[in-house]
């Protein structure tokens, strides 16, 4: 492995569209390798479809970005010494690297029309032949491409690759992988408007920019052998490469926008936290943990890149993002907790800007066992600003029809406790035992009475949390249905 002091990564997202968790789990990564190292991590910004440029100047990239807590040493706003970090202003720096090829004649023009290669692919397809280009060009003499010129012919630039050569690269997970360059077509470089290739531009960033590690996607991993022949062209020494694994859906198909959670958007506005979104992105496929709750300095600290997973995709699993989301939340203290969901509880109950800090700090904590994800707040208050709306058909779904007349008379007798609410609770208990009727029912009687659900909290809680009067007045409704 490169030294510490030489670790170049980047995380190079094309700004066309929100966030999704491939993106996530690529800078995930990069950084994560980068800190564990002490290397530096540059953000670059492949932004040359500017028809599709959803997110011009990466505001939308950087804020994902730093709300997950991952930090970037170079890169847009920051700046540093391999600037511009747009590929939008580097034109002129790539047309210079093509010169250079030119120079060493490995270069040359193609003059063939989209019409024309579509037509060889698919007759090569049709003879079962692998489709690639046929080098109809690479012989053109220097009068035959002058004339062309002269007409004005469309052309792009293709590099000539060595057909009688293998190239083998490095990767963390898979190890060596060699490459029969035989198997490949001379891949265009530039496009015929002048401008160059995503796989040109992508090559000379990371070569300028003396990256040490691509870490990126498997689905990348197609590209890795042109790129390699453009690293011997200019002479420079491979980067050590680790493609990850394509995250997948349930049925084991790419995960697309149709898959809740593919967006980082999708799940900042169901309530994820990026604590846990940052800790199951980086332990699925990415090696044996002991711990599974690992905040990002624990994954710094124990990610092993040296026994990465070689599979070429992982599940995802948004139960188990779930249930670690449930985690963290729980880990957070009730004033954190408080300040994530004063804004969720404001917006659904206009009545909560009369409580006090110390009073809302109350309700969370009350709750604060049951959220999955902050999405489940307004639903776990509701009860505190709004009365049950029971009928005694419902009750009767729960606790049984003939339970429902001793289960209130019960009850009723012994409201008068309801100020104190261990003594209520303990009382009514003994005195159901006494009577032969069964604890459950008469819990989820009061459970329904206060809070409309026969699941939930202990009742003496529930009852600490409203307050005595409100209890009682929402029993005494419950009884006398």
């Amino acid at each position: 492995m490169t030294t510490t002091s030489q670790v170049r990564v980047r995380f190079a997202p094309a700004p066309t569209g929100m966030m999704h968790l491939g993106n996530v789990r690529t800078a995930l990564m990069n950084y994560l390798f980068a800190r564990q190292t002490g290397g530096t991590f540059i953000l670059r910004v492949e932004d040359t479809d500017q028809q599709r440029n959803y997110d011009p100047k990466a505001e939308k990239i950087i804020d994902d970005l730093l709300w997950l807590g991952i930090d970037y040493n170079q890169g847009p706003v920051k700046g540093g010494p391999d600037a511009p970090y747009f590929q939008s202003q580097r034109d002129s720096i790539y047309l210079e690297q093509l010169e250079l090829l030119k120079k060493k004649n490995l270069v040359y023009r193609c003059f063939c029309t989209p019409e024309e290669l579509d037509k060889k692919r698919q007759r090569q397809i049709a003879l079962k032949l692998p489709p690639r280009y046929d080098r109809a060009c690479l012989d053109l003499s220097a009068t035959a491409v002058a004339e062309l010129l002269a007409k004005q012919v469309p052309h792009i630039w293709r590099i000539q690759l060595d057909q009688s050569k293998e190239i083998t690269i490095h990767d963390l997970a898979r190890g060596p992988i060699t490459f029969d360059i035989k198997n490949f077509s001379d891949f265009p470089l530039t496009r015929a408007d002048g401008t160059v290739t995503f796989m040109f531009a992508n090559f000379v960033d990371d070569m300028l920019m003396r990256i040490t590690h691509v870490i990126r996607g498997e689905d990348h991993l197609t590209n890795t052998a042109g790129q390699a022949t453009l690293y011997l062209a200019f002479d420079q020494e491979l980067p050590t490469f680790w493609h990850l694994p394509i995250i997948c859906n349930a049925q084991g198909k790419k995960l697309s926008k149709r898959d809740f959670g593919f967006s980082l958007q999708d799940l900042r506005k169901t309530g994820f936290l990026p604590q846990a979104i940052d800790n199951y992105l980086a332990i699925i496929g990415g090696g044996t943990f002991q711990e599974e709750i690992m905040s990002l300095d624990d994954l710094i600290k124990h990610m092993n890149f040296k026994t990465m997973n070689s599979t070429g995709h992982v599940r995802y699993d948004v139960e188990k993002l779930r249930w670690l989301n449930h985690k963290w939340i729980n880990r957070l203290s009730n004033n954190e907790l408080t300040a994530l969901c004063q804004p969720l509880i404001h917006a659904a109950y206009p009545e909560s800007l009369d409580l006090n800090s110390k009073e809302l700090e109350q309700l969370v904590s009350f709750i604060k066992t049951d959220i999955q994800t902050l999405d489940d707040v307004p639903g776990l208050v509701k009860f505190y600003f709004t009365n049950p709306m029971l009928q005694r058909t419902t009750i009767a779904d729960i606790i049984g029809s003939d339970t429902i007349a001793p289960v209130q008379q019960l009850v009723k007798e012994h409201l008068a406790l309801i100020h104190n609410s261990v003594e209520f609770v303990s009382t009514v208990k003994d005195d159901a035992k006494v009577n032969g009727i069964s604890v459950a029912p008469v819990f989820k009687f009061l459970r329904l009475a206060l809070i409309g659900n026969h699941n939930g909290p202990a009742i003496n809680d529930i009852i600490d949390m409203l307050g005595a009067p409100e209890s009682l007045a929402r029993i005494e409704k419950a009884v006398n249905l």
